[in-house]
């Protein structure tokens, strides 16, 4: 009887003991402390089993991992478990890393190192526990069940049936090289959903009507809707194919290529089918094909990249062109396909006929492409950059021009002459003497010459392999010895300015080497750097690599042609060439990277240290803002060192040195303002600025210049609100005097209106 009882209690004790084994994996609520991590391959599961969050390999390298959420129904096969979420988006970590819900109540990703990578920002706000919901939300809770915060709150570039999508949040594109995406989803203040380039090149808007306070929700029926917060009111909506029919999982993505797809699953075919996209046309999403050719639709619809152009080693295509043509040009002719430039987009627009249209451009040593269109109105577009791109479709009634330097051509020689006539031979001792020994002195030279440039080819290919094994991070960063930094530098031979030296990779690739000379500890510097590394925008200097041995910290940046602004602000001949225009650009550009840095990217970043010299000019004289993220405190390096209201106040005085040409700050912003309140404004501006300004663009600079420099930091304007008002977009009220209060805080907060207010401009 004894021996039937344990039998019997035997498998019940089994089935508690796999029980207690699977509960981490199946419970619904995770309490404080709760940790994943990459090696026990664990994961929290939503109470229905749909959805469950976990490490995951994003990519076909070893020990490259993200955390995030992806469908877990068993009917899905793994390879088809999507993932819809990650934490901090792109983030990739080493298979030694692990996420935690910590006893203070914040979801955090932590590297190797045991660095903090990312984090929910929960500390000390009451959460209590933490639940990953049957819809796919992972929520954080306080006592009272309230949510503290959800991922729905932070997408990345996916959207479940139920989330909404607000106008003070956006979809990213991932891309394959793990860094900030070309492409994301936003709504404008308008209400109108918009797919953009680069964050300012909009090529997709929802055709909904201008309605404010409107948000995006994506239906479990297959349907992605605006919808009015204040009634709830639908305003405008686009069904997939399979609206309203049976299907258990749907998806909205913004993909890499760019297009918006809303993908749903197929029981059948076990697999997910688009039943809607934004841009039919693949090719007409900006950019399709980037540096690497003209987007040209297949017959079976996939969009094919063609360079009729010059095709580089690494598959750049570039207009055949160089402004020094001693030849002369040429105009090569494309019927129905349309160019248009990238870095930089923008470029005139002229009224004209085909045939002036291709005669502008051939007479215009800048010009490199021109395209003709005409929608009713005759427009000739021109180009002025090598990196051209843009689609070909028969459909297309554009036709552009492209300029190529003219060939040579060869000359043939005389032929009536009569040959020689012929002598006897006479032989010469010596003279055979003198060939034999020239001879093998010619031999022994090549023998030195070859052995020499073997010598160097293996020299080149060792220092080539050892950047190559130094390890491209998963932010496509180079980690450098400091044997290398002064290789690349020729040992730090060329100096562009204090602490900052040119280098040339073994490709041929220059880049600029900025020497951090003040004290950081590594694991900050690393984990600082690979955020840093991770962003991209087109008003930023792209940081290529790093190097952090020893007491060594070194930043290594592409490089620009044209070096800083300062450079053209102090010299009297370069600064002929920042036109009103240029420096309104310019400006504009600025504000751009920094609104960047501040709302756009996952995290604030600051700049910590914004000022002329940080503010390159490519070969274009565009704008790229440069060493952001480091600010110098004590002798120390500090990442994200300053608040944002410190980086404004710095581009506010950057605005005023860039119109006045004058960069001394100690008086220029009182006196500036002196002669812009009373009425001279035209006083403020650099007096070599050939044609003078714009008189209403100068008062709206100088207006936002003054607000940025308010000696109340809660006064000042956010980034986002200078870019509109550079832009246009915005208008803005006369700012007070920027360095007294007049009246107390208190009293000015009650009666002071609002700053900047918002209007259409006509």
């Amino acid at each position: 009887m004894l021996e039937q009882k344990c039998y019997l209690r035997s498998p019940l004790l089994l089935c508690v003991f796999i029980c207690f084994l699977l509960y981490p994996a199946v419970r619904a609520e995770i309490p404080l402390g709760s940790k994943l991590s990459v090696v026990d391959n664990g994961s929290w599961v939503s109470k229905n089993g749909n959805f469950a969050i976990g490490f995951f390999n994003i990519s076909d390298e070893p020990n490259q991992y993200s955390v995030g959420i992806r469908f877990n129904d068993e009917s899905i096969p793994y390879s088809q478990q999507t993932v819809v979420w990650t934490a901090g988006f792109q983030i990739v970590v080493g298979n030694m890393s692990y996420f935690q819900f910590t006893t203070n109540g914040e979801m955090v990703l932590f590297d190797d190192e045991g660095m903090s990578l990312w984090n929910s920002n929960t500390s000390n706000k009451g959460v209590a526990s933490a639940s990953l919901l049957d819809n796919g939300n992972l929520v954080l809770m306080d006592r009272e069940q309230k949510v503290i915060w959800q991922s729905f709150d932070d997408p990345g570039n996916t959207l479940l049936p139920g989330q909404y999508l607000s106008c003070d949040s956006m979809l990213r594109a991932a891309t394959k090289d793990l860094v900030s995406s070309y492409y994301s989803l936003s709504m404008n203040v308008s209400g109108h959903l918009m797919l953009r380039w680069e964050s300012n090149i909009p090529y997709w808007t929802s055709e909904s009507p201008s309605v404010s306070n409107l948000t995006a929700y994506l239906t479990n029926n297959g349907a992605l809707q605006l919808l009015d917060k204040s009634s709830s009111n639908v305003v405008w909506s686009v069904f997939g194919d399979d609206h309203n029919e049976s299907v258990n999982y749907r998806f909205l993505r913004i993909d890499v290529d760019g297009n918006l797809r809303l993908y749903s699953w197929v029981e059948a075919s076990q697999s997910w089918r688009s039943v809607w996209q934004a841009v039919e046309n693949q090719c007409k999403v900006f950019a399709t094909c980037g540096k690497h050719g003209v987007c040209v639709l297949s017959p079976s619809g996939t969009a094919d990249c063609v360079c009729p152009f010059e095709q580089t080693d690494t598959g750049t295509c570039l207009v055949p062109y160089e402004q020094k043509c001693e030849p002369g040009s040429t105009m090569m002719t494309y019927s129905n396909t349309h160019l248009y430039g990238i870095y930089p987009v923008d470029g005139p627009v002229i009224i004209s006929s085909l045939h002036q249209c291709m005669q502008i451009c051939q007479n215009d040593s800048r010009c490199t492409v021109a395209t003709f269109s005409n929608d009713g109105v005759p427009q000739c577009s021109i180009k002025k950059s090598e990196y051209i791109t843009g689609y070909s479709d028969p459909s297309l009634s554009s036709v552009s021009f492209v300029k190529r330097c003219s060939l040579p051509f060869a000359v043939n020689p005389t032929l009536g002459s009569s040959p020689p006539t012929k002598r006897a031979p006479n032989f010469c001792v010596p003279c055979l003497i003198g060939a034999a020994s020239g001879t093998c002195f010619i031999v022994v030279i090549l023998q030195l010459g070859f052995i020499f440039w073997i010598y160097r080819r293996r020299n080149s290919t060792r220092r080539k392999d050892n950047l190559a094994s130094a390890g491209a991070n998963s932010k496509g960063l180079v980690a450098l010895s400091f044997s290398e930094i002064k290789s690349l530098t020729e040992n730090f031979k060329d100096q562009i300015r204090p602490n900052m030296f040119k280098g040339m990779l073994p490709n041929k690739f220059p880049v600029a080497i900025k020497e951090l000379n003040a004290s950081i500890d590594e694991r900050k510097f690393r984990s600082a750097v690979l955020k840093i590394g991770s962003i991209h925008h087109r008003n930023l200097v792209k940081l290529e690599g790093y190097c952090c041995e020893f007491n060594h910290r070194f930043l290594v940046y592409e490089y620009s042609k044209n070096g800083s602004l300062d450079k053209y602000i102090d010299d009297s001949t370069l600064c002929k060439k920042l036109t009103w225009r240029k420096r309104v650009d310019i400006c504009s550009s600025v504000a751009k990277a920094i609104n960047y840095l501040h709302s756009e990217c996952r995290e604030f970043i600051s700049h910590g240290n914004l000022k002329c010299e940080n503010v390159m000019l490519d070969g274009n004289l565009e704008a790229k803002v440069s060493e952001a993220g480091f600010a110098i405190v004590d002798g120390e390096a500090v990442y994200c060192g300053v608040s944002a209201e410190r980086d404004i106040a710095d581009f506010g005085k950057l605005v005023l040195t860039l119109l006045t040409g004058c960069r001394d700050h100690i008086d220029l912003c009182e006196w500036s303002y002196k002669e812009w309140i009373e009425g001279n404004a035209a006083n403020v501006i650099d007096k070599r600025i050939e044609g003078g300004a714009n008189s209403n663009e100068l008062e709206r600079i100088l207006r936002i210049a003054f607000w940025c420099l308010q000696g109340d930091e809660r006064r000042r304007p956010s980034m986002v609100e200078v870019v509109r008002v550079l832009d246009g977009t915005l208008s803005v009220d006369p700012a007070p005097p920027p360095f007294s209060c007049h009246r107390p805080l208190l009293e000015e907060s009650e009666t002071q209106q609002d700053n900047v207010s918002e209007s259409e401009i006509q």
